[in-house]
């Protein structure tokens, strides 16, 4: 059977493989559109086995909301490029939404969640031979409570989700939108373990000069406890100055809401993930013959 270029151009588009693949695919298969398909999504699985070891340290922080459920995701490809491309942005969002509706509680639940056109492994599969890098479902996180919920991604790089006790939906949000930016470790001072207080007053002691050596303990005492109360705040939430209104702690902004925050999470692209740093100088040597 001639295999004719608007052929090529249908199975193109459905699969998103390259112009001579998709030729070859319909050869093999004498024109079946639908057989070339699988032919082509079973080589893409190997392809996808092929990449699954190379480092995906980029990608999208995904976030999807229901009535009392919230989620993020995060996905990672190898390059930005990758990640902003709208195959790829399209597979996250389906991610998401199939993340809330599923129940999904780790990653391994969600990659059996069921997608449009089958399960979400099998999607990033595809999604790998279509763009030709290694796309993984990193992790994900869930609040489920009849509490207020507030999420916040910025530029699909840091994800937040807070969970809140009282006040509204813009309070909610607007502390998500705090934690994205100031990145606090702790709700509060007194969720700070004790290894790491006694530690900063370790070094607030051996800072103190020989002048402050010289006074009496309890003066000493007062001096580290200052130093150390300082640091507890900055890594607090409820301690640090509020982005939307730095005229007040965020402890300041939660009493006049007669509100609190039962916990937050916070996921940034790639965090934990030791990139692989690339001499592309000595790469286009080494190809050329010359090193």
């Amino acid at each position: 059977m001639e295999i004719t270029a608007s052929m090529v151009k249908e199975l193109r588009e459905r699969s998103g493989a390259g112009m001579m693949e998709c030729k070859k695919a319909l050869s093999e298969n004498h024109g079946d559109i639908n057989a070339a398909m699988e032919y082509l999504r079973k080589s893409g699985l190997a392809k996808a086995d092929k990449k699954a070891s190379r480092i995906a340290a980029e990608g999208r922080i995904v976030v999807a909301t229901s009535t009392a459920h919230a989620v993020l995701v995060e996905i990672n490809s190898e390059t930005d490029f990758v990640a902003k491309d709208a195959s790829f942005v399209a597979f996250c969002d389906a991610v998401a939404a199939a993340a809330i509706a599923s129940g999904a509680t780790d990653v391994e639940a969600l990659k059996s969640a069921t997608l449009a056109d089958g399960s979400v492994e099998t999607a990033r599969q595809a999604l790998v031979a279509k763009v030709g890098e290694n796309v993984q479902v990193r992790r994900m996180v869930r609040i489920d409570s009849a509490n207020t919920i507030g999420a916040y991604v910025h530029g699909g790089r840091i994800g937040v989700l807070v969970e809140a006790k009282g006040g509204d939906a813009e309070l909610a949000r607007g502390l998500a939108m705090h934690v994205a930016a100031m990145n606090p470790q702790y709700v509060s001072p007194a969720q700070v373990p004790a290894e790491f207080v006694a530690k900063e007053k370790e070094i607030a002691l051996a800072q103190m000069s020989e002048k402050d050596q010289a006074k009496p303990a309890p003066i000493q005492e007062k001096m580290i406890s200052g130093k150390v109360n300082k640091t507890l705040a900055e890594i607090s939430l409820t301690g640090q100055s509020y982005v939307l209104d730095t005229n007040v702690t965020v402890e300041n902004a939660l009493k006049a809401a007669k509100a609190e925050v039962i916990g937050f999470v916070r996921l940034a692209v790639g965090e934990g993930i030791e990139k692989q740093e690339d001499d592309f100088a000595a790469e286009v040597m080494k190809q050329a013959g010359l090193a």
